[in-house]
């Protein structure tokens, strides 16, 4: 059964965790000590219903104000799908959180007060959403019961989003009206608000279409470690274990081990179940070659003919996530994959300006939260592809060598 990584975003009170808590609770998702505790927990609260955001809202601060500062996973599945769902925070000093989570999603959600309409957390979700490579966004313009279910404001709102999406490259976008607090078109349709005869959300979870997001044709094996056995029914045995990050490998395939450049062909591919003849994304394996090669952790084996880039500048769209600020000409550590090197930042292209989507090209100070083009030169090739090419491996992380933070988030874009 197909996984779907779902993230849910918006500004603070939009109903994020609501929406999930009624979500599992109306689809039958809930255990029954999940429950329990839910309605005890509310109980506590005073309240005489159950608050259904509790069910993501689990650290003290968050009970007690009554929002959502850490990212929060629940899983649940339906007859047609498997889900994850992460509940995001939705101030704007915790957008780091929201980088962290889009990073493996395949649908967002992104909730809208309706009678707020859009807002600047609308607006920079929409675009982190987009360069981090989501590519169904599903616009929840919730509270509907609170403005009466009117048609009018759904429209005013779905057009402004229209507009504010049409600068950036998502092309399956979607609108759904609904109160997360009554239950309306969440699992069941509404009748009250009969206007409305799309998807609600469960059905749009269950049906929209992620297979062909994967990358399947370039073959990138980044390898995490060597494993060596050498027992008398498997003497001399080497193999290159990790995870594949796109493609598909057969046995018997040509492959290239880079940064090297030798060739060899695939003699074998262990999986979770044994041996097997063909490794897809995301496949953790073992690969045999039938070639004593020198192979070692932050290799990477590819297709004969399909190469990954060996880049040492590169141009990469940067998420500063850490409350220092970013210095030109500092070194720190670059996670790609299975590769680590040192690299520095030697200039900033242009830093993005959330309310316009404009460019600044004068600005070369980053703060937490900041989204710019950086040029980053590193102390050895990197083996990379685009972002828009590969999730995996066209993302990196720039660590601080002296804290060990993790300071900013990249997609390489060159």
């Amino acid at each position: 059964m197909e996984l779907l990584r779902i993230i849910t975003a918006g500004s603070v009170d939009d109903g994020k965790s609501t929406l999930i808590g009624r979500l599992l609770y109306d689809s039958q998702s809930l255990l029954t000590d999940q429950l329990s505790a839910l309605e005890r927990s509310s109980k506590k609260k005073g309240l005489s219903a159950i608050d259904f955001s509790l069910l993501t809202d689990g650290l003290k601060d968050e009970i007690e104000q009554g929002i959502t500062i850490d990212v929060a996973y629940r899983y649940f599945a339906t007859g047609k799908r498997k889900c994850i769902i992460a509940d995001t925070p939705g101030h704007v000093q915790y957008t780091r959180n929201f980088v962290t989570a889009a990073s493996g999603a395949n649908l967002a959600l992104l909730l809208i007060d309706a009678r707020k309409g859009v807002t600047e957390q609308t607006r920079r979700h929409s675009l982190i959403a987009s360069l981090m490579g989501i590519k169904h966004l599903v616009f929840c313009i919730n509270k509907m019961d609170l403005v009466d279910y009117q048609e009018t404001i759904f429209e005013d709102i779905r057009k402004s989003v229209t507009e504010l999406v049409s600068k950036l490259e998502i092309y399956d976008v979607r609108f759904i009206p609904m109160s997360a607090l009554q239950g309306e078109n969440l699992v069941h349709r509404s009748d009250k608000m009969p206007w409305y005869t799309g998807w609600g959300l469960l059905e749009t979870l269950e049906n929209t279409h992620i297979s062909s997001d994967r990358n399947m044709i370039d073959g990138r094996f980044p390898v995490q470690t060597v494993i060596r056995v050498n027992t008398s029914e498997t003497p001399d045995y080497r193999a290159y274990a990790g995870q594949v990050s796109s493609g598909v490998f057969r046995v018997g395939d040509e492959v290239v081990v880079m940064p090297s450049g030798f060739c060899s062909r695939i003699s074998k591919i262990f999986g979770a179940k044994g041996y097997a003849d063909t490794a897809e994304p995301p496949q953790s394996v073992s690969i045999i070659l039938e070639d004593d090669i020198d192979v070692s952790r932050g290799n990477m084996i590819v297709k004969k003919n399909n190469h990954a880039s060996a880049l040492q500048q590169i141009d990469v769209m940067l998420c500063w996530l850490d409350m220092s600020v970013m210095q030109l000409g500092r070194r720190y550590v670059v996670r790609h994959t299975t590769q680590e090197l040192k690299g520095m930042i030697k200039d900033v292209v242009y830093k993005i300006n959330i309310d316009s989507f404009s460019r600044n090209e004068d600005e070369k100070e980053l703060k937490m939260n900041d989204i710019a083009r950086v040029k980053l030169q590193l102390s050895q090739p990197l083996l990379c592809d685009t972002y828009r090419l590969n999730r995996i491996t066209g993302s990196l992380i720039l660590i601080d060598e002296q804290t060990n933070n993790t300071v900013a988030s990249g997609m390489i874009m060159n």
